[in-house]
Formats: C-alpha cells, structure tokens, sequence
C-alpha cells in the first residue's frame, strides 16, 4: 500500500505547483509546453485538497494563454507521481464533511481544461495519483512506473473517477482486477493494456513527455482542442452522436486561416505558420 499518510514536507514558502513556461527541455526551452510539478515529494506528492486546489488553478492559467498549447504534468523527485491521495486528511472524514469541503470538485475542473495534457509518470501513479494520470491525455511512463488503484485496501473504492476511467482504458475484467484486489501493475503492462502511451528508461521520462508535448505544440491550436474534444466525446456519446459532432467539428475548422494556411503550405511544399485562428 502505497498511499501517503499525509506528511506536508513543503514549508510556508515551498509551493505545492510549480508551473514553467516554456518549460525548461534538457538543452533549451521547450516553446509552447508548460510544465507543471506536483511538490510534495516528501509525502510521494499526495494529493491533498489543497494541492488539486492549486493545480486546478495552474491548469485554468495556462489554458486561457495562448503562449501554451501543451501541458506535461509530472511529480517533483524519482519517488512517485502522486503516489494517492492525502490519507491522513481524510482519515476521520464524514460524508457531510466530503460534501462540504468540495474537494472533489477540483477534479471537474482539471476535466474541463481544453489544452492537451500529458502525464510523465516515475514511481508510483496509485489511487488518486492514477486517476490523476488517467484525467491527462496521454502518459509517458518510466520504466519503473507503478500504477493501481489500492483503495479497496483501506476500505473504501476509487471515487476520482478511476471506476469510470479505468475500464474505458484497459476493459471491465482487467479494471475489475485492479480495483477489487488494490494490486498495481508495472509500466509494461499498463502499456500493454492501453493505460500508458508509450514506456521510456525512468531517467529519460519528462524529456521523453516534453519531446512528446512539443510535437503536439507543433500543431495547429484549433485543430489540437477540437480533436482533443472529439476524442473525449467518443467515451461518452453512443457512435451516431460521436459522429455527428466529429463531423462538425470537422466542418467548423474550415471558418480558421490556420486550415487555409495549412492546405495552401502542403501545396506550396513549405512549412505551414500557425496562428491559432
């Protein structure tokens, strides 16, 4: 078990999101990817309401500038991703409390943003740190990335959407395993079974997430929210009504001068310019 008991290791001055843009790649910035890191790397970067608070914030920031147009998320030190929730802080919680504090709320907000998000994941991803990973886009895996859901052992389930989530992604049995046993699985297998994008050697993670975030930063802005939205619809929508929005919009990108500007530069046989409009 792997949730943390709730040690806060940051002081007064520490914050708990540290948010770059450009985030700083190995040999230079990293133009149009911002990087934010989960700092509580004393307590596995818990998640306690205060922190999801503070990265709900940070990801509503830079989804309404236009400087960004990827996110990577990752965990302060090599330990953990968010290795679960903050135990201690909910140890002794009634459901009036849970309603009352609005926590999860956080959690609807981090769902809403637009820009694409990839999670670069060392160490343990467990609990909420999964259903955390899970809320991204995409996951850039170390090798010695642990993901599960260990809830069941502590006596109560998954309740930031790893029910929802986790069999959307790898399938009822596999995600009937997991959440019923609390056992983890390592980073090949969760790449096996469709939870993580691609699994890279642990000391090559953020880079690999940053590469993977500039390529998708690459791309037209409109082009990227639109399809990030369409793909998200395709787990929530029967097929006909995925495909009906697809459809348009797939129309609508046609009113942007970056599909003119796209078009007209694979004529010309040059690169295109993006201007997000």
């Amino acid at each position: 078990m792997n949730e943390s008991a709730g040690v806060e290791p940051t002081t007064a001055s520490e914050p708990l999101v540290l948010v770059e843009l450009p985030a700083a790649g190995r040999d230079a910035p990293v133009d149009g990817v911002a990087l934010v890191t989960l700092n509580r790397p004393k307590a596995l970067n818990a998640l306690s309401f205060e922190l999801l608070r503070r990265l709900a914030e940070a990801l509503e920031r830079l989804d309404a500038d236009a400087a960004c147009r990827c996110i990577v998320i990752t965990g302060a030190g090599d330990r953990a991703f968010a290795a679960g929730a903050d135990i201690k802080e909910m140890a002794h919680a009634t459901p009036v409390d849970l309603q009352a504090a609005n926590g999860f709320e956080q959690w609807a907000r981090i769902r809403a943003i637009r820009t694409p998000i990839v999670a670069a994941v060392r160490g343990y991803a467990l609990g909420g740190g999964n259903e955390l990973a899970m809320a991204c886009d995409m996951v850039v895996a170390g090798e010695d990335a642990q993901f599960g859901q260990p809830e069941i052992r502590i006596g109560i389930m998954p309740g930031a959407g790893g029910t929802q989530r986790l069999p959307r992604a790898i399938g009822k049995a596999k995600a009937m395993d997991l959440i019923l046993t609390g056992r983890s699985i390592g980073a090949h297998d969760a790449e096996r079974l469709g939870l993580v994008t691609r699994v890279v050697p642990a000391e090559a993670t953020l880079e690999a997430a940053l590469d993977l975030a500039r390529d998708v930063a690459s791309m037209p802005p409109l082009a990227v929210r639109a399809a990030k939205e369409a793909v998200e619809r395709a787990f929530e929508l029967p097929l006909a009504a995925g495909l009906e929005f697809e459809r348009r919009s797939f129309f609508l990108l046609f009113a942007t001068d970056d599909q003119k500007e796209g078009m007209a530069a694979f004529v010309d046989k040059r690169p295109a310019r993006w201007r997000g409009r």
